[in-house]
C-alpha cells in the first residue's frame, strides 16, 4: 500500500474548511492558494508561498512561511530567499544569472514617424504580431549575467537576437540555469521569428561558454520541444522531449546527455511527461504525468548507474492530482496535491515506507490511505 504523508501547512482559522465540504466559488476565494518553493539550505524545513486573494481590495497577498519536513506548525517569516539556496547564483557564488526585456524591433507607427507622436497604429508584414492576448511590440526577453555584486553591469548573452529567453508566454527563471561548473549558462530558446516562429514548436537547449563568449545548441537536429533543461547529481545534463515540429500535444520523454548519447528514459513507455526531478543519488527521475484521468508521481531508473533495464512505475494512484514537484532527499519527495473539493497543499510521499512497487506499470489496482483526515484545512 502506498503512503503519502500529510505535511502539516495550516494556516489560519479563517481559511479552514474541514475534509467534508463541498468546494464553492465563496470558499475558494476565501483559500490561500499554495505553492511549495523548496527546502531550506539545512534540509529540514519546507519553504512555500500562500496567496490569498481578496475580492474587496481587488488584488493578492502573500506570505511566505517555512514548515518542517516531517511536520509541525508552520512559521512565516519575511526573508525567504535567504533561507533557500539560489539557483541564480553560480556555483563559485561569483555571478549571477537572471533576464530582462530588451527592446530590439519598431512596430508603432510613430517610431517610424516620430512626427506622429499620437499614433496608435501598429506595424507588421508576418505573423507573430499577437501571442494570444498580448501584442508583439518589439520587445525580447534576454538572459543577462553579471558579478554577484551591487551596481555590477549585466552582459547580454543573446546580444541583438530577436528571440526570447524566457519564452513566451509561460517561460520563466525555469528557462536558464548555470552549469554545475559555472563556466556557462544554459537557456531555452526558439530561435525563429515572424511566421515561421508563430507555426513552429522548435526551442531548442543553448550552452553559452562565459570564457569564450560562444554559444552552441545542446539540442540540434530534435524538431520539437526541448524544455526544463535541469542536471543529474552527477552532472548529466536533462531534460524534456517532443519530437514533432509544430505538434504541442506530442509525447513528452525525459532525455538525458549520457556519455556522448542522448538517452531516453521513457521512449517505452506509453505516457507523456508534464515535469520531472532527480534522486538524490542520481539512481532515479521522479515525474509527473497524467493516467486514468488523474495525474500521479511516477518513477524510472537510469540505467546509467543502475546497470539494469529502464523501468517506469507508478507511485501514487487515486482521485486526486499530483500537481508539482517541490524537493527531494534521500527519503521522501514533498509534492504538491489537489483534487475536486480541496485546493492544493503539501505533502511528502516516504520512499521507504511505500511497498508493492516492483511490478512495471501500468498497476491497475493499489490504495493510499485516506490523506485528508489531519489537519482539517486546506489552502
Amino acid at each position: 500500500m502506498k503512503k503519502l504523508l500529510f505535511l502539516t501547512i495550516a494556516i489560519m482559522a479563517a481559511n479552514t474548511i474541514s475534509a467534508q465540504d463541498v468546494m464553492t466559488p465563496e470558499t475558494l476565494w476565501k483559500l490561500g492558494r499554495v505553492t511549495g518553493l523548496g527546502l531550506s539550505k539545512d534540509g529540514k524545513n519546507v519553504v512555500y508561498k500562500v496567496v490569498t486573494p481578496s475580492v474587496e481590495e481587488n488584488k493578492s497577498n502573500t506570505k511566505y512561511y517555512t514548515v518542517a519536513l516531517t511536520g509541525g506548525n508552520p512559521v512565516e517569516v519575511a526573508d525567504y530567499k535567504s533561507l533557500m539556496t539560489d539557483r541564480n547564483v553560480s556555483p563559485d557564488g561569483k555571478h549571477i544569472v537572471y533576464h530582462e526585456e530588451v527592446k530590439l524591433a519598431s512596430v508603432h507607427g510613430k517610431d517610424f514617424y516620430p512626427e506622429l507622436k499620437k499614433s496608435d497604429v501598429q506595424v507588421y508584414n508576418s505573423l507573430d504580431y499577437r501571442h494570444w492576448d498580448t501584442w508583439n511590440e518589439g520587445k525580447y526577453n534576454h538572459v543577462f549575467f553579471r558579478e554577484n555584486k551591487d551596481k555590477s553591469r549585466g552582459t547580454d548573452i543573446m546580444k541583438d537576437e530577436l528571440f526570447d529567453s524566457p519564452t513566451k508566454p509561460f517561460g520563466d527563471e525555469e528557462d536558464y540555469l548555470w552549469s554545475p561548473d559555472g563556466k556557462s549558462i544554459l537557456y531555452v530558446c526558439k530561435k525563429k521569428s515572424g511566421t515561421e516562429y508563430a507555426i513552429s514548436t522548435n526551442t531548442d537547449i543553448y550552452e553559452y561558454d562565459i570564457a569564450s563568449g560562444k554559444t552552441i545548441n545542446r539540442t540540434e537536429g530534435n524538431l520539437g520541444y526541448d524544455t526544463h533543461p535541469a542536471f543529474s547529481p552527477q552532472g548529466h545534463l536533462t531534460w524534456l522531449q517532443m519530437e514533432n515540429d509544430g505538434y504541442e500535444s506530442d509525447k513528452n520523454d525525459i532525455i538525458v546527455a549520457f556519455q556522448n548519447m542522448k538517452m531516453n528514459l521513457t521512449s517505452a513507455w506509453d505516457g507523456t511527461v508534464d515535469s520531472f526531478m532527480w534522486s538524490k543519488d542520481g539512481k532515479k527521475v521522479y515525474f509527473i504525468a497524467a493516467v486514468d484521468g488523474t495525474k500521479q508521481l511516477f518513477e524510472v531508473n537510469f540505467p546509467g548507474l543502475t546497470r539494469i533495464a529502464i523501468t517506469v512505475r507508478q507511485l501514487t494512484n487515486g482521485n486526486f492530482d499530483v500537481s508539482d514537484l517541490v524537493a527531494v532527499t534521500d527519503t521522501h519527495i514533498v509534492v504538491a496535491r489537489n483534487d475536486m473539493n480541496h485546493a492544493a497543499e503539501l505533502y511528502t510521499f516516504d520512499f521507504k515506507k511505500k511497498t508493492g512497487n516492483n511490478s512495471p506499470i501500468p498497476i491497475k489496482r493499489f490504495t493510499t490511505t485516506s490523506l485528508w483526515a489531519k489537519p482539517k484545512s486546506v489552502m
